[in-house]
């Protein structure tokens, strides 16, 4: 399906969110001399006029740049997204939105590479034009041509990306951000970042999702945690609470693969800020996640059909207080001091073994056992009073002075101190066995 059209929906509160990261993992990429190559999987058209019959239709722009154009005492990450955009409206009006390959264009340096895709023919025309406009611009500046600087193919960016992976100077910066108009993009998108991490592990994918009532979109980041990254950052941004028919988009986010280490402490300054401007009601929140991959058993709790609260060393940040908690990986249990009450749980009964916590583990400390004697290897009992009753033959009908019921020779009471006879429950086996 070819229907999406970016025009419809440029400027909204979805590409504040995914430039504004954007032109943050370009400056950091930007700290080190060497060159990098940035990969657009579905560049779109690049430009967007504001102005036009598709982007007032819906006006979307007004839950986006809109209230930030005109917005004061802005964060200074969020200031550089800002002056962007209005370099491309020397006039003060806003006419003109960029596209994520302009903002590419605008921050990368001369030796950065650029490689974009559409697959849409009518978008990737426009986006062709837009650059040869830039190129003719540039030439009257007295600027050099951008050569092969930037190169804009016409083609699946899932399928084209495999081939520039690993780049030649084994620095990457790719975007993700196809439509999601069919339910496979979610599955093509994870399995696509599957293969270029095992292509190129080092490179750092940044992939824009909506947060939709649907199934797959509900279970988006949580497939992402598995893949095999060093780490990842999950950020979302929600302007308002959903309709009761789950229509419009309210929500998205950003997953970043091999974040960058500056981005979550900038994002934990700009995001309360952009709830408070672009929030339209008391659902307006963000959340953010940091973490390493999750496997294993944590990633079977993961395989529900609802998203989970963070698991492994996940860290999700209050949208009230900005602060997180760290979760420890395999920690889903309350702590060894916590009341069981506290979480939905009994008290445990007289004589019933508590169950063991994983948080008694994460701290290294394992849950006492009953003393075992140093000669016979056994178990002492830790029931306490009663205990001898539960030491009686199973069955002592025709029972042999001497024997025991099952016809084993019965052994003798001074055969071991008193103190180290185990206490063995009705169905322990010979050798021993837990109190």
């Amino acid at each position: 399906m070819l229907s999406y059209r970016h025009a419809f929906h440029a400027g909204n509160h979805a590409d504040v969110l995914k430039h504004f990261v954007q032109v943050q993992l370009h400056l950091y990429m930007n700290q080190k001399d060497a060159a990098y190559t940035y990969i657009d999987t579905h560049s779109g058209a690049g430009v967007y006029a504001l102005d036009s019959y598709q982007a007032t239709k819906n006006a979307e722009f007004d839950t986006g740049i809109g209230p930030l154009w005109s917005a004061t005492e802005v964060p200074a990450p969020l200031q550089e997204y800002l002056d962007l955009v209005k370099g491309m409206n020397p006039s003060g009006k806003m006419r003109y939105y960029p596209g994520s390959p302009y903002v590419a264009e605008q921050m990368a340096r001369e030796q950065d590479r650029l490689r974009l895709f559409e697959l849409h023919p009518a978008d990737c025309k426009i986006l062709a034009e837009n650059f040869r406009k830039l190129d003719a611009h540039k030439a009257e500046q007295g600027e050099r041509s951008r050569g092969r600087r930037v190169l804009i193919e016409h083609s699946d960016g899932f399928a084209s990306m495999k081939a520039l992976l690993p780049p030649p100077s084994r620095r990457a910066l790719v975007l993700i951000d196809p439509p999601y108009e069919v339910k496979d993009d979610y599955k093509r998108v994870r399995d696509a970042l599957d293969e270029a991490l095992g292509r190129f592990p080092a490179g750092v994918f940044a992939v824009w999702y909506p947060v939709l009532q649907r199934m797959e979109s509900r279970q988006f980041a949580d497939r992402l945690k598995r893949l095999p990254a060093k780490e990842w950052l999950n950020v979302t941004l929600t302007i308002q609470t959903p309709t009761p028919d789950g229509t419009g988009l309210h929500s998205s986010g950003m997953f970043i693969l091999n974040p960058p280490y500056t981005l979550e402490p900038m994002l934990r300054e700009v995001m309360p800020y952009l709830v408070r401007v672009l929030g339209k009601d008391a659902g307006a929140r963000f959340v953010i996640e940091k973490g390493t991959q999750v496997t294993g058993a944590v990633a079977g709790r993961l395989a529900g059909d609802t998203p989970r609260t963070p698991v492994g060393n996940a860290r999700r940040a209050s949208p009230l207080s900005g602060k997180g908690s760290l979760r420890l990986p395999g920690q889903s249990m309350p702590r060894a001091d916590d009341d069981p009450r506290a979480v939905g749980g009994a008290a445990p009964r007289d004589g019933v073994k508590p169950a063991r916590t994983s948080a008694a583990y994460a701290e290294g400390v394992k849950p006492a056992r009953a003393p075992r004697n140093a000669a016979s290897g056994t178990v002492r009992s830790a029931v306490g009073a009663g205990a001898g009753a539960r030491n009686e033959p199973r069955d002592t009908r025709n029972a042999t002075p001497g024997r025991s019921a099952q016809g084993r020779p019965a052994r003798s009471a001074d055969a071991r101190p008193a103190a180290a006879t185990p206490a063995r429950g009705p169905r322990s086996r010979q050798g021993g066995g837990r109190g």
